[in-house]
Order: C-alpha cells, then sequence, then structure tokens
C-alpha cells in the first residue's frame, strides 16, 4: 500500500486511544517504518547505469522490516520512549501488523509481483506470507481505502483539535484544523481536547 495509507491507517489506529502526543508519534511511526527497507529504491535508481547497480529495493523491500524481529524492534523501542508502557507497544504492535496486512493484500506491483513478506525473520526464513488475490498498488480498494482514511482523520482533527501534521508543525497544524472548524462549524462541547504538544 501508499505510504500515506499506511501513515493515515497508523494515526487512526493512535487515536483509539488517549495518547500523549509523543505515543501518537510512537504508534504512526510503528505503522510506517516498515516501508524504510523501500529506500533502496534510491540507490537503485541512482545506479542503473552504472557497472555494478545496486538492488538493495528488488532485493530488500519487503525484507528487512516487514517481519516479526522488526516489529518486535519498534515495540521494544516504543516501550523505552512511551509514557504508557504497556498500552503504546501494543498499539505499535497493531499499526505494525495492520501495516503489514496492508501489504499482503494490496501492494501487487505493475509486473504482477507479489512482493512476499518473510513473517518470521530473522528467526525463521519458512514463513513467506502471500496471497493469491492480491490487488495492485493503484487498484480501487487502495484509493478507497484511503479515502476513507483520509475523511476519519479530518474528522478526528475537527473534532479533537489536532491531526497527523502536528507530528511535524504545530502552526500547520492549528491552521489545518482552524480552516476545518471554520468550514464545518466547532465541535460541541462534549469534544476531545487534548494537549497538543
Amino acid at each position: 500500500m501508499n505510504p500515506i495509507t499506511h501513515l493515515l491507517a497508523s494515526w487512526v489506529i493512535a487515536e483509539s486511544a488517549r495518547l500523549d502526543p509523543r505515543d501518537r508519534i510512537l504508534v504512526t511511526l510503528g505503522g510506517v517504518l516498515p516501508d524504510l527497507d523501500g529506500l533502496g529504491i534510491v540507490g537503485e535508481a541512482l545506479t542503473r547505469h552504472a557497472d555494478v547497480p545496486l538492488s538493495w529495493w528488488s532485493d530488500y523491500h519487503h525484507v528487512l522490516c516487514h517481519n516479526l524481529g522488526f516489529g518486535l524492534l519498534l515495540a521494544a523501542g516504543s516501550t523505552a520512549l512511551a509514557s504508557r508502557r504497556l498500552l503504546t507497544p501494543g498499539l505499535v504492535l497493531l499499526a505494525f501488523h495492520i501495516h503489514l496486512l496492508g501489504d499482503l493484500v494490496g501492494a501487487r506491483g505493475p509486473d504482477g509481483f507479489q512482493w512476499p513478506i518473510p513473517y518470521l525473520l530473522p528467526f525463521s526464513d519458512r514463513c513467506s506470507l502471500t496471497w493469491e488475490g492480491q490487488w495492485a498498488l493503484n487498484a480501487w480498494p487502495n484509493l478507497l481505502l484511503t479515502v476513507i482514511l483520509l475523511v476519519l482523520s479530518f474528522f478526528l482533527a475537527w473534532r479533537r483539535g489536532y491531526s497527523p501534521l502536528s507530528m511535524v508543525s504545530s502552526r500547520a497544524d492549528r491552521a489545518f484544523v482552524s480552516a476545518l472548524r471554520a468550514r464545518f462549524g466547532s465541535p460541541g462541547p462534549t469534544a476531545r481536547s487534548d494537549v497538543r504538544d
């Protein structure tokens, strides 16, 4: 799936509990960081005409970070950094597994390659997950899911007073929430008003 879809899904998971901003970021990153192994595409692109081109993306995407070992590493890291040391790592693992599920059902490339997920690495290479019905990365179910998550994220931002933008810029986040509330009105008195920073 598209990294934006993974980010939105992870943000919605983070919003399922009352977390402080740092813990929300940790949960969101738990669902986005598995795509770090996709950064090898940059090396491949830069060296495609070299005498010995790199194959980092072809060889390692959905291998290095799309496995149980990486998920446990994310959970351990979030345990060390989180305010809520049980809930946050649990949600990090949930976001991580939702990422894997999303890739399992909706990440087929234009050439038909299914990007198997070696789930048990580095402990075992015996379990490689694929699904015969996997839809293409640009298929309508992925687009629909992205739109649904986008609408839900906008609703949560309008209701709660902060959005995924809060992870990178509080100023941009305030402007975005203000624009939503100017367009759709302010939420009622029962709206959640968590601390933003």
